[in-house]
């Protein structure tokens, strides 16, 4: 896609502060599915960051915009990016393929901190863990 098309979409649907508590949102690179399941996705895993509303629109931007302005070192490592609309906060997390990756998790995960200049600690999680543990899944990795 090009960036025209981005700004076409991106252009013609709600930001996450206009979207009722509950909803997600998500954008993923073509032909991978927002889901545990999908193959690209299965091995992987997720960085997490969680905002208050005043903050969310513009952090799922610039998440959305750093990974198709391909700023990632390992971008290719990237799956896409998930927002949830909650009552008190939003969360943005960005899913990845190879979990086990760990350099290349923690580049993704603190380059990712830079982009949004967020100072809090974030956690990754594999999807793996989560599935079995659901919210017990602890972080294999922090930034």
């Amino acid at each position: 896609s090009t960036v025209e098309e981005f700004w076409s979409l991106y252009n013609n649907i709600h930001r996450p502060s206009r979207l009722a508590a509950g909803a997600d949102l998500h954008c993923f690179k073509n032909r991978i599915e927002p889901k545990w399941e999908d193959p690209v996705c299965a091995g992987g895993g997720k960085w997490t960051m969680t905002f208050p509303k005043s903050k969310s629109d513009t952090c799922w931007l610039y998440t959305l915009l750093a990974m198709i302005g391909e700023q990632f070192d390992h971008g290719d490592e990237i799956c896409g990016a998930v927002v949830n609309v909650r009552s008190r906060q939003e969360k943005i997390a960005l899913w990845t393929k190879n979990a086990a990756n760990e350099p290349a998790q923690m580049s993704i995960g603190k380059q990712w901190k830079e982009f949004l200049d967020y100072n809090d600690m974030i956690g990754f999680i594999f999807h793996e863990d989560a599935k079995k543990l659901d919210r017990g899944a602890k972080n294999k990795y922090t930034t």
